[in-house]
């Protein structure tokens, strides 16, 4: 799994939501629950909440909530049908609990608002 470097987080301001700072961290690439949560400051269970909410609310600009599907580090299993934004706790072949985290990114939204 690739890590990517990004900048310190900058607090949010009065009028800015928790799902706008979510989805602003979700445009600029992508980024696990558990890295979301650190930079909004809200527990990791609220955040797969806001993900779903966000993923319905995308449909209407036509953007996508893309998930790239966790994956067991152990024997490599890909949990690709898996439709919940939660990490799963263990791998159903190997039973392992090593699972790297899905990752979430927004498509779509940026190339709409520079139209």
């Amino acid at each position: 799994m690739k890590k990517t470097e990004r900048e310190p987080v900058i607090p949010r301001t009065a009028q800015e939501t928790t799902r706008h700072a979510i989805i602003t961290l979700l445009v600029e690439g992508p980024i696990s629950a558990k890295e979301i949560s650190a930079a909004v400051g809200l527990p990791e269970k609220e955040v797969s909440s806001h993900l779903e909410h966000i993923y319905r609310s995308l449909h209407a600009t036509g953007a996508v909530l893309a998930v790239e599907p966790a994956e067991c580090r152990k024997c490599g299993f890909v949990f690709a049908k898996r439709e919940r934004m939660t990490s799963p706790g263990k791998c159903p072949v190997c039973r392992n609990e090593a699972i790297c985290d899905p990752l979430f990114s927004i498509r779509g939204l940026q190339e709409q608002e520079t139209d």
